[in-house]
């Protein structure tokens, strides 16, 4: 054996093998000292680093870590636009893991928003697999260009916590392909993680660890995935389907490798498949040897705070700013009101929950900057009934007050991993003390914290200005004393639509589920999809984000760069003396289409930093993927031939220019039948020309001829072949042995 290189699988025996697929502990891979494998470590993420001071004991505590840097959970970082952005926070995170020796980091989440309510909404992407999937490539591929793997998670359909261990999530082809595959899809396609993680729940009725169709036929054999996948923590329910089914890793050790061997020995596990699954992780150990061989390395705190504080100023939402009342003049006479301001909500609860190695509130910014206000918490971070006397404390302090920062949100136990939220509003005596204090005075500038969307009709009259925060990481309270007082202008847009009321929301009818499954009743129309195809109104919606700066958008054009491919140009300009980034959305609206299509769905988008007056040209190359949809009929992408609308704006309602594009389509067609309608002949390429020469047949006595009349035709249309004699009587047999003749011949 090479002093250079893990033995390959050939070198193991039967128990080595079987012992390789499954952990050592809860926190470490397991490892063959004879043969020198390692049992490197692995631990939670996805938004820094939480490696438990248990861990060497294989315990669990997830409020027990070593300091890691914080970083923005992905309810912020996602608001950012920002791939650059993102790339670096991977980077700082894989440092971190050297440091540590954590060979795996588990993230990404790319789940899908699908309903709002989700309790993991703060730690996954978007309500859109585009956005979700080019951004979170970012973490991806930043960590892993320092030696260390991710794990992309949770593979798939895990949008709920409600029953999450068990619920059988029946979803659509179509939308699994169009809605919960794509984001998964383009990251291990650009970045091959190291290892994906798989989900607790059932898709149609099969537990994601024994799906083979999920985990080899579309994972590896569709998108060419390289790595290792693991289970989620206990969703290995039986060793050898799993193995089977392409589950290189069972986490943490059900202590049952017997099982493996068994199952090997009787043929109930053929030894290639075993051999394909135990030298995978043979191959993730070679990947992280040269990392986890670094010695004495230590990342530098304060720069990975500053990364840290980046991501903050560029997570944040400004949803409203009636009179300009942000940004805040430093010497303004300013009440800051609400716990949050003092005790920050700065990550979500559960899994991913990191001890920071920093902290600051934005009144610990506020004392640092020498900036004056006065302040009073207002309320409790519980969900207790409202205490009168704070809410008077609040009322008088922000009286005389030139401007009143009301800090309000959700505390850590309205929303975290393990259940589901019920309701999108804020406690209650959030908003009454928002009310009271509003009677007192009318310039407030409302700062939220939460991980998923909230409410913010009911109460916004009350607030001149909205930002929204998220969840901001360790370096939050100075990233947003940056924005409140201009030194920074706001730049995120909303990853995620802000509906009027959770009963708009497409989902609802089927949430959280019932006896067991959820139905996806709402196919690909999740999020803005069907909001904007359906005309419904929002609060904000998809892509929305309002700047200090102002912005215009002209010059769109489009050009077909290929037989369903094209490019578009548009030039952005800052058109006021702050400098600030505005990002650039491109969305394709498909024409009519044989199937239900989304109004539009985005397919680019590019953020721009510009000086003030600057202005800049860029382009978009969209792909055959950017007009295509799944079709259950043909199990596969299609592209239709006709014109496609390329919208371009600054969210998903605010489109200033639409230029359209002929494209030729794929030209896939599906071998005609006796259960092809006549419509389909009639549109077909081979198809039409059996018509015609049906049509000519019956004018001259060879056939019967076919009624036309408008309404017959409408009929006709929708009718099988082999059902025309409903229409045209006994004829109808013989109309249709011929075409099914002609057919034969012309397709030969």
């Amino acid at each position: 054996m090479s002093g250079n290189t893990y033995p390959s699988v050939n070198d193991l025996t039967l128990e080595e093998k079987a012992s390789l697929t499954s952990g050592g502990d809860a926190w470490h891979l397991q490892g063959i000292e004879s043969k020198g494998i390692p049992g490197y470590m692995i631990t939670d993420g996805p938004h820094g680093l939480r490696k438990s001071l248990a861990s060497s004991t294989g315990e669990t505590d997830l409020n027990d870590s070593v300091p890691a840097t914080c970083f923005p959970p992905a309810a912020g970082l996602s608001s950012s636009w920002n791939p650059e952005l993102i790339h670096k926070v991977g980077e700082a995170m894989g440092e971190e893991c050297i440091q540590e020796k954590v060979a795996v980091i588990l993230g990404p989440g790319v789940n899908i928003k699908r309903n709002p309510l989700g309790g993991r909404c703060f730690e996954y992407w978007s309500e859109d697999p585009y956005l979700a999937g080019h951004e979170a490539v970012g973490i991806v591929a930043g960590v892993q260009s320092k030696g260390v793997g991710t794990s992309l998670k949770h593979f798939a359909a895990n949008n709920q916590e409600t029953d999450r261990l068990r619920i059988s999530a029946n979803i659509s082809q179509r939308a699994l392909r169009e809605i919960y595959f794509p984001a998964f899809e383009y990251i291990v396609k650009t970045a091959q993680p190291w290892t994906i993680m798989c989900s607790y729940n059932r898709i149609n009725g099969v537990h994601s660890a024994q799906n083979r169709w999920l985990l080899t036929d579309v994972l590896r054999d569709e998108w060419g995935f390289k790595g290792i996948v693991m289970s989620d923590w206990g969703a290995d329910h039986d060793r050898v389907a799993s193995l089977n089914a392409g589950l290189n890793l069972e986490m943490p050790p059900s202590y049952t490798d017997d099982q493996i061997v068994y199952a090997a020995r009787d043929g109930r596990i053929q030894p290639e498949q075993l051999d394909r699954m135990a030298q995978g992780m043979i191959d993730l150990a070679n990947k992280t040897r040269a990392a986890m061989s670094i010695d004495g390395y230590r990342f530098d705190v304060d720069a990975h705070d500053e990364v840290a504080h980046q991501a903050a100023v560029e997570s944040m939402v400004l949803l409203k700013n009636d009179d300009a009342i942000l940004p805040v003049a430093k010497d303004a006479k300013i009440a800051v009101i609400g716990e949050f301001a003092r005790t920050p909500r700065y990550q979500g609860g559960g899994s991913s929950h990191i001890t920071p190695t920093k902290m600051t509130s934005f009144l610990d910014t506020l004392t640092a900057r020498g900036i004056d206000a006065q302040f009073a918490p207002g309320f409790t971070l519980d969900l207790e009934p409202a205490d009168k006397a704070l809410e008077v404390e609040a009322v008088e302090t922000a009286k005389n007050a030139d401007v009143v920062l009301m800090f309000l949100g959700l505390p850590e136990a309205a929303e975290s991993e393990g259940f589901d939220r019920e309701t999108l509003d804020i406690p209650a005596k959030q908003i009454e003390l928002l009310e009271a204090v509003a009677a007192a005075n009318k310039n407030i500038a409302v700062v939220l914290s939460n991980g998923s969307v909230v409410s913010v009709a009911p109460w916004a009259a009350n607030a001149k200005g909205v930002l929204e925060s998220w969840l901001l990481g360790q370096a939050g309270g100075a990233a947003l004393a940056d924005v409140i007082f201009g030194e920074a202008s706001p730049s995120g847009k909303l990853a995620q639509s802000i509906p009027m009321s959770i009963n708009d929301d497409p989902s609802m009818i089927n949430w959280p589920g019932e006896e067991g499954h959820v139905d996806y009743g709402e196919g690909v129309f999740v999020g803005y999809r069907y909001y904007d195809t359906y005309g419904k109104a929002v609060d904000y919606p998809f892509g929305y984000g309002l700047s200090y700066a102002t912005f215009e958008l002209s010059g769109i054009k489009a050009e077909k760069t290929g037989v369903n491919t094209a490019r578009v140009s548009v030039t952005v300009a800052n058109t006021s003396d702050v400098d600030a980034a505005e990002t650039v959305q491109v969305y394709v609206a498909p024409g009519k289409a044989a199937v239900a299509r989304p109004r539009h769905e985005l397919k680019g988008f590019r953020k721009v930093f510009l000086k003030g007056g600057e202005s800049a040209e860029i382009s978009f190359d969209l792909d055959e993927r950017a007009f295509a949809y799944w079709s259950e009929k043909f199990d596969d992408w299609r592209v239709e031939a006709g014109e496609y609308g390329i919208e371009v704006g600054t969210s998903s309602r605010d489109i200033a220019g639409v230029v359209t594009v002929a494209l030729d389509g794929d030209g896939k067609t599906e071998p005609l039948t006796e259960w092809s309608t006549f419509g389909e002949w009639s549109c077909d390429p081979v198809g039409s020309k059996v018509v015609s020469a049906m049509y000519e047949a019956g004018g001259n006595g060879e056939l019967p001829k076919l009624p036309d009349n408008d309404m017959m035709r409408m009929f006709l249309n929708s009718t099988p072949i082999n059902s025309m004699s409903t229409i045209v009587g006994e004829g109808g047999k013989r109309i249709a042995a011929f075409m099914l003749d002609e057919y034969a011949k012309l397709a030969k």
